[in-house]
């Protein structure tokens, strides 16, 4: 529908018909206008699969959904590194909907993993903003291929679930630009979701859902966002800031409330008639979008989609180490340990949980593929424990195996939405139970199911470890794929895993303090802290193993010098050095090796996954423009580039790069500082067009030296490094005093008119 026919319904509508349109019906539809024939709309949730209820609605996973597809988790398919397999997730998941009559599915989720405790961190990608952002973009792009919406969630700065509905997050506006903004902003640049999501908390002490800088100044003026923008259920608190902010839908309903408040404030003259009319027009655009493409009779073929999800699971599981014990010979008698090896946990808890019509487990994959397995349970996570004679058990059938694979993780009750962690440890009888069966069998593999990163305190102890993640319903399959070697192992790890959680940037402040939680490590989260402050970790950002080598050369960049309006190519040859198919992930980073700002060590900006054959090599080819190279001026509100040397590297993690080389790039941006009598020297020197300007002046000025005590052992101390330290921090007004009466006053005035081009 044309945008002059949803206006002309509008202006037939009343303001209380206006106001309705402004939330929901009931859990999970629009209202509709049956005397104008608008209809109401449903959405549901996501992101990984359709959980689509019709009776007994609720936001949180307690009530059943219908019958459908769990496909691997955010955690899980961000490990993936792949835009591609995302986007076939996306469009399956499109189907789906298309199928439901679902116009709307509320995903992907792209808030940063600040802290391993966040007990949503399963539905979320990673602690890198980059990478969120084009594994949302992707998603996104899929999903909306088959004309149906998605809801970028949650805007934003909503990394912990403790006090979610209250507590403020206080960021400054650098670590939000840097940190918390890029995936949404990629997203909406790159693939234009017909909705955003704004989340329950608070940011700098004002709501999401009333943020008018964060819905309308940043999402919609400065990225250019067009669709509208919904709650995240129950985040209202006053409704008319938040029209007024650019809140459109409030979800669910309210029950009529918040829709007499709106034609009150409209009456009372407080809200402008107008506000309502363009929240409105916005929700109507979305759902005629919708419903003049809706196809109900698209197929959805289930046992399709299940195969798709294991073959998606293969791409997303992350070798962790490796000692020889994988992959398994066919051949060989293996012992499947683990509650985990028969009933897997494959997802997580709350709004994303979905009604799987199957789930295919390890042993029963290992047994229909004819291999040679036997099953000890080893531990109850109903009972939450292992008694005597399950751990027995797995040791008997680890004695008698040539290899053992535990099938660990967090049960349901460790990790979901509605409430953080208190630490990231495996429940202490499964790390028993590891123990034992490795002194058991030398040839011992864990198998991880887990949503964040957890403690691996008998890492030294076992032959390998493949992080499965939450790895949807055929999560079975794939990891028997690769345990056996079907499959060649390629996931990259999309956040770091600390040696303990001590080590975490935001250990210290992290739940906050009643509801303020501040975000005191700034832009320093994940790698980028543990790099700076070379902490060693468990496991570091982008790593996994392979059952095949790479080896990278002949690094080559398009310039040697660019300018920060230009964009850099970087090309790196990649070949398997070994005698197995595989993919790997070339990932790049760029390092500012001096910089006036406080900066990472190392950013990711790039990343591509490629397939090769024994002995195949290919060129990867990188596209940088001046994003990969700036970081967010508080001067300039506005991304700046400082002229300088960067250094672009190439490698297979954080941890291991293989190749780099140096590019110089030239700012082109004009910062006009302003100068007083209180600049000090250093400041003003490190600005080029100020130091230009203050050169002629320094004779003028003369040694500036600070006053002796006179005694011969103070003239002894005054070291020339210390002269030169005391001067260098010296405000303009101190030459005056420290120069005995020489420099006059009106020196120093006429200097900062000079600087400041007066």
């Amino acid at each position: 529908m044309q945008k002059k026919e949803i206006r002309r319904l509008i202006s037939e509508m009343t303001l209380e018909e206006k106001a309705g349109l402004c939330s929901g019906l009931d859990f999970w539809h629009t209202k509709n206008v049956s005397r104008l024939g608008i209809p109401s709309v449903m959405v549901s949730d996501g992101p990984h699969g359709l959980r689509k209820q019709d009776f007994k609605a609720d936001h949180l996973g307690v009530n059943d959904s219908i019958k459908a597809v769990c496909m691997p988790a955010a955690c899980a398919t961000a490990a993936s590194f792949d835009r591609e397999l995302v986007e076939k997730m996306g469009e399956s998941i499109g189907k789906s909907c298309q199928h439901e009559g679902v116009s709307i599915v509320l995903g992907p989720a792209v808030n940063i993993k600040r802290s391993p405790l966040c007990g949503r961190n399963f539905e979320y990608f990673s602690e890198d903003p980059y990478l969120a952002g084009e594994i949302a973009s992707a998603y996104i792009k899929g999903v909306q291929s088959q004309n149906v919406g998605t809801s970028i969630k949650h805007f934003a700065a909503n990394s912990q679930e403790h006090r979610r509905m209250s507590s403020s997050s206080n960021v400054d506006e650098r670590t939000l630009r840097e940190i918390y903004f890029p995936a949404f902003e990629a997203a909406v640049k790159n693939s234009a979701p017909w909705t955003v999501m704004c989340s329950y908390n608070r940011i700098n002490g004002t709501y999401a859902s009333e943020n008018k800088w964060l819905l309308t100044d940043v999402l919609r003026n400065e990225w250019g966002f067009e669709g509208y923008v919904m709650s995240d259920w129950g985040a209202v608190s006053d409704r008319v800031k938040g029209l007024e902010a650019g809140l459109d839908l409030e979800m669910p309903s309210s029950g009529g409330a918040n829709d007499k408040k709106i034609v009150e404030a409209v009456r009372d003259g407080r809200l402008d008639e107008a506000v309502v009319d363009r929240a409105v027009e916005r929700i109507l655009e979305a759902a005629y979008r919708y419903l003049e493409n809706a196809k109900p009779e698209t197929p959805w073929d289930k046992e399709a989609d299940h195969l798709l999800s294991a073959r998606i699971a293969e791409e997303c599981m992350v070798l962790l180490k490796n000692s020889g014990a994988l992959p398994i010979d066919k051949k060989a008698k293996a012992a499947f340990i683990g509650e985990f090896a028969e009933r897997p946990r494959y997802q997580g808890g709350g709004s994303s949980h979905i009604n799987s019509f199957k789930v295919t487990s390890a042993l029963e994959a290992a047994k229909e593929n004819g291999l040679d397995v036997i099953y000890a349970r080893g531990y109850d996570t109903k009972a939450d424990c292992a008694s005597e004679e399950m751990t027995a058990e797995a040791v008997s059938a680890a004695k008698t195996s040539d290899v053992a694979v535990v099938f660990a993780g967090l049960p349901d009750s460790y990790e979901s939405e509605g409430y953080d962690r208190r630490h990231m440890r495996l429940p202490e009888y499964q790390n028993k139970l590891i123990s034992a069966v490795a002194k058991a069998n030398p040839n011992t593999v864990v198998v991880l199911h887990n949503g964040s990163p957890v403690e691996t305190p008998w890492i030294d102890e076992v032959n390998a470890v493949l992080e499965a993640y939450l790895g949807g319903q055929a999560v079975g399959i794939a990891e028997v794929r690769i345990l056996y070697g079907d499959a060649n192992p390629c996931g990259r790890l999309a956040e770091t895993f600390p040696k303990k959680l001590s080590d975490n940037p935001s250990y210290l402040y992290y739940f906050g303090e009643e509801n303020e939680a501040d975000y005191r490590e700034g832009i320093f989260v994940g790698y980028r802290y543990y790099k700076k402050k070379e902490i060693p970790v468990q496991f570091p950002f982008g790593h996994g193993l392979s059952y095949t080598e790479f080896e990278y050369s002949d690094l080559r960049l398009s310039s040697e010098k660019i300018k920060d309006t230009e964009t850099l190519s970087a090309t790196v040859r990649i070949k398997n050095v070994g005698s197995r198919a595989g993919k790997t992930v070339a990932q790049l980073y760029v390092k500012d090796t001096e910089s006036s700002a406080i900066r990472p060590v190392m950013e990711l900006k790039g990343f591509e996954k490629i397939y090769l054959e024994p002995g195949e090599s290919k060129d990867v080819e990188f596209k940088l423009g001046k994003r990969a190279f700036a970081y967010w001026s508080r001067e300039l509100k506005d991304w700046h580039v400082e002229t300088g040397e960067f250094v672009i590297m190439i490698g297979e993690s954080s941890e291991d790069i293989r190749v780099s080389g140096a590019v110089t790039v030239e700012s082109t941006d004009v910062i006009k500082r302003k100068y007083s009598a209180d600049s000090i020297f250093m400041d003003i020197m490190a600005d080029p067009v100020a130091r230009e300007k203050f050169i002629p002046f320094l004779k003028d000025l003369g040694q500036v030296r600070p006053a002796e005590d006179g005694t011969e052992a103070a003239k002894e101390a005054m070291s020339e490094a210390m002269n030169n330290a005391m001067q260098n921090s010296l405000p303009l007004r101190g030459v005056v005093m420290f120069s005995g009466g020489r420099v006059p006053w009106e020196l120093i005035e006429r200097i900062v008119e000079v600087l400041n081009g007066e």
